[in-house]
């Protein structure tokens, strides 16, 4: 399909010598139709060009040479070329693109790039909260959609499984194992213990020594110690993975720390070389305030044990020569700013090419708080994800009986709803920010949610039933969808694939679960103000067609934020 916005661009770089990527994103949708179908803000360079944008605006639309028969109009306003499609056209190439391909927007070449995407990454013997929901469902978008748009992408489930908590939890079993059955619930019996034993730990430094001293046995392949942390590792994937099957989270590899414990010698060795590697206060460091960064990173700790720090770079390593990746992105929360910074700082160390260090991103994201504040494992005070989902669909159950009780297979209906609601929660808005957690907020059928979008693929469907089917495309007249409610739609799916782009680009999935909101609305509005089943043959013909190409770009988004569409509601 012709790409209006990059044709724009290119004609728009011509007229003024700047490239073609640096227009492309400045190119905007005006939400007012009298503004144009795109318009460019010539403001963006006027500092450059050291001109007013009304006449930087002037002097493009004089230069300019666009394709007449596609943009029938260019006129200014405040500082902005406007652009007016023919809307014929437009229509045209959308609806039959929609017609020809199974999953609009995907794209079927296999881009030349590698990217490994670090998400979920829960810690072992703990139990799932939603402080780690976030992680999974951000990452496996975008694992979605780099997937969708032709990437090779490796997802990496990197287990928070090894370090000096499994000392602690080690003690603890020590202390109190013979009290607690770990054939049922093992996780909050782990956690208990964790519990227990930090508490301990405050009140006696002997007992942290202790903790410390296990931790340094497991690196050491101590028997008894790599037996018990194999156990609680064995029970906690069993318990994650029933969350993750919930969820429809899937990983290409369980790698986590432990992996790499073998590794961390070889970053050692190379910092050696570097000469960067320095003693302070026992322990061995990387300054870094030459780069700006205040804080050491530590590689070593005073008793020789690795720090998780060391555990990601040998991770790098080895990602770099096994998946020979052209960016790899760390989903975790903002809260390991400092911590990744300092990572991708000292891996320019260890002889990679520029290429690896470059692709190095972190994608931060902001807390989930309850509202009686912040969440602690340490502290007992959290949220299972497993309760919060389960909550969600007997919520959604309770709303669907209510609306519609006579509706079939309401359980599995009820459990699309609850874990979508959820799901789009976590993704309906910017990334970084914090989030307080409303259960009823995130199932309102009437909000910018999960349900609504499901009920709108819902009314799709409806459509098309009462239609009896849907009409071939070749029999579609696109001259009876040119008013606004119709045009707003075909503007929005055309810009469907640029979306995709978009959210890889910013690594920001809110910006795709923002566009289903939009389509959402933009449907809404369609049906309230047009007659969809009527006595105009043709006119029905089109608009059904329409209903059709809006249900199957809702599905195919939905699917990418890892969200399924009930056929009924």
């Amino acid at each position: 399909m012709t790409d209006i916005k990059k044709e724009i661009a290119v004609a728009i770089a011509k007229a003024t010598n700047f490239k073609e990527n640096e227009i492309y994103g400045y190119i905007e949708t005006p939400k007012d139709t009298n503004n144009g179908d795109y318009a460019f803000p010539c403001f963006k360079l006027a500092k450059i060009m050291k001109k007013s944008p009304v006449q930087i605006a002037e002097e493009i639309k004089e230069k300019i040479i666009v394709d007449e028969e596609k943009i029938l109009k260019i006129d200014i306003a405040g500082g902005y070329l406007n652009f007016y499609m023919n809307k014929n056209i437009l229509t045209e190439e959308v609806l039959k693109k929609i017609d020809n391909e199974e999953e609009y927007g995907k794209s079927i070449e296999l881009k030349n790039k590698n990217i490994v995407i670090d998400y979920s990454s829960p810690n072992i013997a703990k139990p799932f909260h939603i402080g780690h929901l976030k992680t999974t469902v951000i990452g496996g978008a975008l694992y979605n959609i780099y997937k969708y748009l032709g990437y090779n992408v490796t997802g990496v489930n990197h287990l928070g499984d090894y370090g000096t908590q499994f000392g602690k939890l080690i003690e603890g079993y020590k202390l109190w194992g013979s009290e607690y059955d770990l054939s049922q619930d093992p996780i909050d019996k782990l956690a208990d213990i964790y519990k227990r034993i930090n508490e301990l730990c405050k009140e006696d430094e002997k007992v942290l020594d202790n903790c410390r001293e296990n931790f340094k046995l497991l690196e050491q392949g101590d028997e008894y110690c790599t037996q018990l942390w194999q156990e609680f590792k064995d029970l906690s994937i069993k318990e994650f993975q029933r969350i993750y099957d919930l969820l429809g989270s899937k990983f290409d590899s369980w790698n986590g720390e432990a992996f790499y414990a073998d590794k961390t010698d070889e970053v050692i060795e190379i910092l050696k070389n570097t000469g960067k590697l320095q003693e302070s206060e026992g322990a061995m460091i990387v300054d870094l305030s030459d780069k700006g960064i205040d804080t050491p990173c530590i590689i070593c700790k005073s008793n020789g044990s690795t720090i998780y720090a060391t555990r990601d770079l040998a991770a790098i390593l080895y990602r770099a020569r096994t998946y020979d990746f052209d960016k790899c992105l760390y989903v975790t929360s903002y809260e390991q700013n400092l911590h990744f910074k300092q990572v991708f700082e000292v891996a320019k160390l260890l002889g990679l090419d520029e290429k690896y260090t470059n692709g190095l991103e972190h994608v931060p994201y902001g807390f989930v708080r309850l509202s009686t504040g912040r969440m602690s494992t340490r502290l007992g005070n959290f949220v299972k994800v497993e309760d919060l989902l389960n909550d969600a669909i007997n919520q959604a159950k309770k709303i669907i009986e209510e609306k519609n009780p006579n509706l079939e297979n309401k359980e599995e209906i009820a459990k699309k709803v609850g874990i979508g609601a959820v799901i789009f929660n976590d993704l309906a808005t910017s990334r970084i920010k914090d989030e307080i957690f409303d259960i009823d907020a995130m199932l309102n059928f009437q909000g910018e949610t999960g349900p609504y979008i499901q009920y709108t693929y819902v009314r799709t469907n409806s459509v098309l039933e009462k239609a009896k089917s849907k009409p071939k495309f070749e029999d579609i007249d696109t001259e009876l969808l040119q008013d606004e409610y119709s045009q707003n739609i075909i503007k929005i799916i055309y810009n469907f694939e640029d979306i995709l782009n978009q959210v890889i680009e910013k690594s920001e999935p809110s910006i795709l679960a923002r566009y289903l909101i939009d389509l959402s609305k933009a449907y809404s509005n369609f049906y309230n103000e047009n007659k969809i089943i009527c006595d105009d043959e043709n006119l029905q013909n089109a608009r059904v067609f329409l209903t059709y190409a809006v249900g199957k770009v809702l599905k195919d988004g939905a699917k990418l934020l890892g969200m399924q569409m009930p056929e009924k509601m």
